[in-house]
C-alpha cells in the first residue's frame, strides 16, 4: 500500500490542477440582489446583478463550493404545487346486467336514479418557479390543467393559494399568481446562449411533497429537440439531470444561477429516469408568459405555406448544392406568403438572415414572431437566390379542443372545422380564407333530417354572414338544445337554406 501513495497523490494533483485551469475564467452570477426589469410594463422580473467572475477556483472545494452557491440562490425560487379536481366517477356492480343490478329494486334513492355514481376529488402534484418579486409563477400546463384549486409551497412552508393567470397547451407552459410578500424570484437566462456539454441542475419534488426542492445536476446533453410528442411547438433543451414525476414545471438552472429551461418530461421505457429529460427553453417561456399576463392569450405568426425537410435526394432533384433548408408545399391562398410571392417548389434557406436548418425550426421561428411583423425570407428558385419581404399574420382560426368539438357536435348534430387545403382537397371546394365547412353530419340527428351533409361550406347563421370559424362559434356558442338553428349553406355553387331545432 506504501509504494503506491505517491500514484494516488499524483493523480489528486492532476485533478485539481484540471479543475483550476478549466474552471478558473468561469463567470458565477448568483441573484442574492434583485433588481427589476419592467416587462411590457405589467411584469417585474428579477435580474442577476452580483457577479461572481473573478471568483478564483483553485481547488476541489472551490468548485465544490460554487454549485452549492447555485443550488442555494435558485432554491429559494423553486414552489410545490398542489392541485385538485372534482369528478364524477361512475361505479359499475359485477351483478350489473344490462345496465341494471338486481339490487335496484333496494337501493334506489327517489328521483335520483341509481346510485352508482360520486363525486371524487383528484389530487395533482408540480413544481413551479417564482419569476417575479409580486407572485408570477411558471409552471407547466399539463401540472395544472382543468385544476378547480391550486395551492403552492413555498421554501419558507408558506401554502398560499394561486389562481391561473394563463395556460398555452401548445407548449406545455402555464403561468400562476400568488398574493404574497417576501418572495424570492429566480432570474431569467437566455436559454438560446446554452451550449451542449454546460453544466445545469434541475430542482423539483420529485415523486411528492416530502422530496420537496430536491436538486440534482447533469449537463445539457442536446438542443433543439422536436418531434418528442410532447407539444404542438417543441425546441426542447434535453439534459441528463435526473427528473422525475413531480419535477414537471420545476426549473432547469444554468452555473450563473438563472433560468433557462422548465422541466417538462422525461423519455423511458420504464417509468422512471434513464438519462433523458426534457426542459421547455427559458425564452420560449419566457415569450409565452408575457403574452399570456399581457393580452391573456398567445399570438403567433403565420406565413401560409405547408413545407417538408429537404433531403439528398430532394437536393439534387432542385440542384441544390447541399441539402438544406425547406421545402414549400402548398401556399394558401390569401395567406402572406401568396401575397409575398412565394411559390410551391421553392426552397427556403434563410429567415432574416438566419440559416434555416429545418421545418421544426422554421416553424417555431414564424409562430414566436409576432403577427404584423416583416420578415425577409431568403429562397432558392429555378437555380438562382432571391429574397422576399412577407409580412406576417395571425394564424388563423383553429379548431377547437376535443372535449368542446365533442359538446359542439352532440348540440348542433354536426361538425365544423375552418377552411384548410386538406379540407378543401377532400371536398373539391376552393381554398378561400374564412370559410367554415360542414365536416361531419350525424345521420341519426335534426341536421341530417334536415338535408345538411359534409363538405358544405356554411355562409350564414341565423342571418349573419360568416367570415371566421371564430364568429361561426361564438354564434352558435351562445345556442341551447331546442333552439332553431337557421343556416345558409353553399354546395356545388348554390346556395341553399336549412332550418332545424336542435
Amino acid at each position: 500500500m506504501k509504494k503506491n501513495t505517491p500514484s494516488y497523490l499524483i493523480l489528486i494533483l492532476a485533478g485539481v490542477a484540471i479543475g483550476w485551469l478549466v474552471f478558473s475564467n468561469l463567470e458565477f452570477t448568483f441573484p442574492d440582489k434583485e433588481s427589476k426589469l419592467t416587462v411590457s410594463n405589467t411584469i417585474k422580473l428579477a435580474e442577476a446583478a452580483e457577479n461572481f467572475q473573478d471568483r478564483p477556483i483553485r481547488t476541489l472545494k472551490d468548485f465544490n463550493q460554487a454549485f452549492v452557491d447555485i443550488a442555494e440562490s435558485a432554491t429559494p425560487s423553486v414552489v410545490t404545487i398542489f392541485t385538485e379536481k372534482t369528478v364524477n366517477r361512475r361505479f359499475v356492480s359485477p351483478f350489473d346486467l344490462f345496465g341494471r343490478s338486481p339490487f335496484d329494486d333496494f337501493f334506489q334513492s327517489p328521483g335520483n336514479g341509481r346510485p352508482d355514481s360520486r363525486k371524487e376529488v383528484l389530487r395533482g402534484l408540480g413544481s413551479g418557479v417564482i419569476v417575479s418579486k409580486d407572485g408570477y409563477i411558471l409552471t407547466n400546463n399539463h401540472v395544472v390543467d382543468k385544476a378547480d384549486s391550486i395551492y403552492i409551497r413555498t421554501s419558507d412552508n408558506r401554502k398560499l393559494q394561486a389562481k391561473v393567470i394563463g395556460t398555452d397547451p401548445k407548449t406545455d407552459v402555464a403561468v400562476l399568481k400568488t398574493e404574497a410578500k417576501n418572495l424570492k424570484p429566480i432570474a431569467i437566462g437566455d436559454s438560446d446562449l446554452l451550449r451542449v456539454g454546460e453544466w445545469v441542475i434541475a430542482i423539483g419534488s420529485p415523486l411528492g411533497e416530502k422530496l420537496a426542492r430536491t436538486v440534482t445536476q447533469g449537463i445539457v446533453s442536446a438542443k433543439g429537440r422536436a418531434n418528442v410528442g410532447l407539444a404542438d411547438y417543441e425546441d426542447f433543451i434535453q439534459t441528463d439531470a435526473a427528473i422525475n414525476p413531480g419535477n414537471s414545471g420545476g426549473p432547469l438552472v444554468n452555473i450563473n444561477g438563472e433560468l433557462v429551461g422548465i422541466n417538462t418530461a422525461i423519455a423511458s421505457r420504464t417509468g422512471g429516469f434513464q438519462g433523458i429529460g426534457f426542459a421547455v427553453p427559458s425564452n420560449m417561456a419566457r415569450q409565452i408568459m408575457q403574452s399570456l399576463i399581457t393580452s391573456g392569450k398567445v399570438t403567433r405568426g403565420w406565413l401560409g405555406v405547408t413545407i417538408q425537410d429537404v433531403d439528398e435526394n430532394i437536393a439534387k432533384g432542385l440542384k441544390l448544392k447541399d441539402a438544406e433548408g425547406v421545402l414549400v408545399g402548398t401556399v394558401v391562398p390569401d395567406s402572406p406568403a401568396k401575397a409575398a410571392g412565394l411559390k410551391t417548389g421553392d426552397v427556403i434557406l434563410k429567415l432574416d438572415d438566419k440559416k434555416v436548418l429545418d421545418t421544426i425550426e422554421l416553424r417555431n421561428s414564424i409562430a414566436a414572431t409576432p403577427p404584423g411583423t416583416k420578415v425577409k425570407v431568403t429562397i432558392w428558385r429555378d437555380g438562382s437566390i432571391r429574397n422576399l419581404m412577407v409580412k406576417l399574420q395571425e394564424i388563423p382560426d383553429q379548431p377547437i379542443a376535443a372535449e368542446q368539438a365533442q359538446e359542439m357536435s352532440d348540440l348542433l348534430g354536426f361538425n365544423a372545422a375552418p377552411m384548410s387545403p386538406e379540407i378543401a382537397s377532400k371536398y373539391r371546394l376552393k381554398t378561400d380564407a374564412g370559410k367554415v365547412v360542414v365536416s361531419d353530419v350525424d345521420p341519426s340527428g335534426n341536421a341530417y333530417r334536415a338535408g345538411l351533409r359534409s363538405g358544405d361550406v356554411i355562409k350564414a347563421v341565423n342571418r349573419k354572414n360568416i367570415t371566421s370559424y371564430k364568429q361561426f362559434l361564438s354564434i352558435v356558442g351562445k345556442m341551447k338544445k331546442g333552439d332553431l338553428l337557421f343556416l345558409l349553406i353553399e354546395r356545388g355553387g348554390s346556395n341553399v337554406y336549412f332550418a332545424f331545432n336542435l
